[in-house]
């Protein structure tokens, strides 16, 4: 992004193009290359694409220094870590809600209550990472399993393997709450459940 920005700042700093289709056929290859990096690294229908959308139709000088002007203001709220998206923060104070509850159910000894909540809010997360990730999560107009989603998003390369398997080892708690399989865990794990998924939620926002 920085050197489309500077690349760019030299060519609009030539204000002479009346007699140079070169520096016209540049600024349309430019603008172009912005707009894909802007594209890029952004989600769809971000206010940042809304945007691009008004320089269509402009002549090269004016259309490169719309996109430019587009990808400056990107790249410094990257910088500032202002691109957090709406639905982004929406579902994080959702998330924290139900792992706050968690949290006082298992200080009060309600373990396997805690467990649920916790792999029920995981499942949802892994879902809502998918959706962002542009990957189905329904096959013949099913519901995917959280295993089969979960691996989805390593192949995608949303995160590794070595997240993959911890997702997993999760969701087997989970099932064995939601089962009745109560002694085969206890309040230590359900706390490092619900640890490690706030910092993953954290990590992975959706």
């Amino acid at each position: 992004m920085d050197e489309l920005i500077d690349k760019s700042d030299v060519l609009l700093a030539d204000e002479d193009w009346s007699h140079r289709s070169e520096e016209a056929t540049q600024a349309s290859i430019l603008a172009n290359r912005l707009e894909a990096a802007v594209t890029r690294l952004t989600i769809k229908g971000s206010v940042y694409t809304e945007q691009l959308g008004r320089g269509k139709g402009l002549v090269p000088r004016y259309r490169l220094q719309h996109n430019w002007q587009v990808a400056v203001s990107l790249r410094d709220d990257l910088n500032a870590g202002w691109t957090e998206t709406v639905v982004e923060l929406v579902h994080a104070d959702t998330y924290s809600d139900y792992l706050e509850m968690a949290d006082a159910l298992l200080n009060k000894g309600y373990k396997d209550a805690a467990a649920v909540i916790t792999g029920t809010s995981l499942e949802v997360h892994v879902r809502a990472l998918c959706v962002k990730n542009n990957l189905t999560t329904a096959v013949a107009g099913k519901p995917k399993k959280a295993d089969t989603m979960n691996a989805d998003l390593k192949k995608a390369g949303v995160y590794d393997g070595l997240r993959q398997k911890q997702i997993t080892a999760w969701m087997d708690l989970r099932n064995k709450a939601a089962h009745g399989d109560y002694a085969d865990y206890d309040e230590d794990q359900v706390r490092l459940f619900i640890d490690g998924v706030r910092s993953f939620m954290m990590k992975y926002p959706a």
